[in-house]
Formats: structure tokens, sequence, C-alpha cells
């Protein structure tokens, strides 16, 4: 696992054929951060995501990790990323625990107590040996958010994470999100919904466009800044 305590964006930009789907963007996120990368569809927030991830490969500028290029530290950088992405990727012809336990291997893990421990925290302890698919989409949001959680990770990247919740398990993700950067995880959060990032976030990144329109600390009043400089 690699450690850091910063991850910075320097003029980044990436390119898909002829479309920009991010342009120029610069961002540092420290430690305890809880960053909400907010936007209109179409803005580029799941390119910067993806990005961040590795996943993704900038067009032009560099994203650093503690300083250090994703080239420079190769592949074990991922094993310091956790990554929820709008699609799943969960093995739906598994059971909950089954799917746990198989990236815990691919992390090299001691999963002793661990995946009983991660179906509790995602309310699927008395569901943990039924199969995926017959779950609904609020409970595969909660496994796959432990899922991505389980080695630790510093690097924490939520794309629309409150997706299929209702009130009870959006109030345990956004503690469990609070909790984590407490503890010295830097966290970056994609979400439509203004009044749940309200509140959480202690950062916001505006895009528009595959531009930043803003970077700065969180304050009352969020729906109405994202208004004024995206307009709807």
């Amino acid at each position: 696992m690699i450690d850091f305590t910063s991850v910075q964006l320097a003029d980044v930009s990436r390119h898909f054929g002829r479309r920009r789907a991010v342009s120029h963007v610069s961002f540092t996120a420290n430690s305890g951060d809880i960053i909400g990368l907010l936007g209109p569809n179409g803005a580029g927030k799941s390119t910067i995501i993806g990005m961040l991830a590795t996943l993704v490969t900038p067009t032009s500028g560099a994203i650093t990790y503690g300083g250090r290029p994703a080239r420079e530290l190769g592949g074990a950088l991922r094993g310091s990323i956790g990554l929820l992405a709008h699609e799943l990727s969960l093995y739906s012809d598994l059971s909950a625990r089954q799917n746990l336990v198989l990236f815990a291997g691919l992390y090299g893990l001691d999963r002793d107590g661990m995946i009983d421990q991660a179906l509790a925290v995602a309310g699927l302890s008395e569901r943990g040996d039924d199969s995926v698919s017959a779950f609904s989409r609020g409970m595969r949001q909660r496994l796959a958010l432990e899922r991505a959680l389980l080695h630790r990770p510093r690097l924490v990247l939520m794309d629309e994470p409150f997706t299929g919740l209702d009130d009870a398990a959006v109030a345990t993700v956004r503690t469990r999100l609070q909790t984590i950067a407490a503890a010295g995880a830097i966290v970056v959060v994609t979400t439509h919904d203004l009044d749940l990032a309200d509140g959480l976030v202690t950062r916001v990144a505006i895009a528009n466009a595959g531009r930043l329109v803003a970077d700065e600390r969180a304050a009352t009043g969020l729906r109405a800044r994202y208004r004024s400089l995206v307009g709807n």
C-alpha cells in the first residue's frame, strides 16, 4: 500500500477524440477532506474520478499522489485507492459474502472477522449468503461501498454513492464517510443531490462543461452558490 496525504491535479485535460471531457482542471485534495465534486450531467465528473483512480489517463497535465506520479508508483498505488463507481461491478451470481471474500483475496487481506464486520456495517448480516442477483439497488450499493473500503484506502472515490438508498442508509453512509475522513482518508464524492452534499462535504469543486468553475471551502447556501455558477 502506498501512503500519501495529498492528491494534486495540475492543469489536467482529457479528450476523447474531438470531445473535451475535461479541460485544464487543477485542484488539490488533502487528508481529511471530503470534496464534493459537483456539476450537471456531462460536466466531466466521472472522467475526473476515473483519472484519479488511474483508470483513465490524462491527455495532458499531471496527477500526483503525495507529489509522485502514478507511473512512478506503479500498480501498488491502486492498493491505496477505493472506488465506488456508478457501475457497481459486483458479481451477481455470487453471494454478498463471496463478493467480499473475492475482493479481500485480491488485496491480500487477512479475512478473519473482516467479512462479517463489513456485512454488518452494510446492514446485510442476515443476507450475507444470499445471491446478489436477489438484492435491491440499495442493498447492492451498500455492499459495493463496503467492498470499496475493505482495504482501508488512503484515497476514497465515490461516484453517486447515495443512489438507491433510503433515508436511514443515507445517514449511515454519510457517517461512514465522515469517519474515514476523520481517520485521515482523502474522500472525493460526486452527487447531484445538493441537500445531501450540504453539511457533508468540507470543500466543493464545481465543474461545468469540463472546466472547474469553483474550488472552495464548503459553506452554507451551497444550492444558491451552485446555481449562481451553473445556472440550474
